[in-house]
């Protein structure tokens, strides 16, 4: 076993590190990938010598130098326990953030309520993150790159038709939504995302996939917040428009994120 230890100096987000990623996911002699954005190093451990590791990332242009290679004992263990601990933790927090996803989507349905169906296809969203991290974690990245595709091309659409019958609401006579159900099943997502957000706390792992799955959630905290806010906002002005006004912008926020998604996955 070897250890190649590149410097990215252009390396500074989960971006690059996906970059990274798919194009050195060809090379099967590669077992690991690990990351240090804040150091902008990257550590490659692969079972013989390659130069096609050294020759793709310089494909890449991200001002990548080779430090050194340094031949290893006894890796495979370390690497398998760490890898099955990921997706431990990364088939959990998809199970709850999937789970959410349908729960959320059919109260929003039921409640007329666009803050609930955007932030259940937030947690959509989420749950694809969580599903490529798993690929991230050993698995393939040519079907990483199928399910990113598929998924980002669904939330574009399913995102585009909220955001067109939020206007359509916004302008016409909507629905007025079921305030109690916008904030009781937001406080129950919110939960949940605390939750998520424990596991990965606790699982104090630095790799890159795991700290932007982090993120997410930690930013899915805040859109959970919006949501029981608007129904506050519903119940005291006896009016849709802030339930229509946070069910937009975090439409808008999901056509983004799957935007990534899509120009991540070419």
């Amino acid at each position: 076993m070897y250890k190649s230890i590149f410097t990215v100096k252009k390396m500074d987000c989960p971006s690059e590190k996906n970059l990274i990623e798919t194009k050195l996911g060809s090379i099967k002699l590669i077992q690991k990938l690990d990351f240090d954005l804040e150091k902008r190093k990257l550590i490659v451990f692969h079972s013989q010598k390659d130069e096609r590791i050294k020759n793709y990332l310089n494909e890449l242009k991200l001002d990548s130098k080779l430090e050194k290679v340094v031949e290893i004992q006894d890796e495979n263990n370390e690497i398998t326990n760490d890898s099955q601990s990921q997706k431990k933790l990364l088939k959990t927090v998809l199970l709850v953030n999937f789970g959410f996803f349908l729960f959320e989507m059919t109260a929003g349905l039921i409640a007329n309520s666009m803050g609930l169906v955007a932030d259940s296809l937030d947690m959509f969203s989420d749950s694809i993150v969580y599903l490529v991290s798993l690929f991230a974690v050993g698995g393939s990245i040519l079907l990483k790159k199928k399910v990113a595709k598929l998924a980002g091309y669904f939330q574009i659409f399913i995102a585009s038709f909220g955001f067109i019958e939020v206007l359509r609401r916004f302008f016409g006579f909507g629905e007025m939504p079921d305030f109690s159900t916008m904030i009781i099943v937001s406080i129950l997502a919110f939960i949940a995302n605390l939750y998520c957000l424990y596991l990965f706390q606790k699982s104090d792992s630095k790799e890159a996939h795991m700290k932007a799955s982090w993120i997410f959630t930690s930013n899915d905290l805040i859109v959970n917040s919006g949501v029981i806010i608007s129904g506050v906002l519903v119940y005291f002005f006896d009016s849709n428009k802030p339930d229509l006004i946070i069910g937009g912008i975090v439409f808008l926020v999901v056509i983004n994120g799957a935007r990534k998604i899509l120009n991540l996955a070419k």
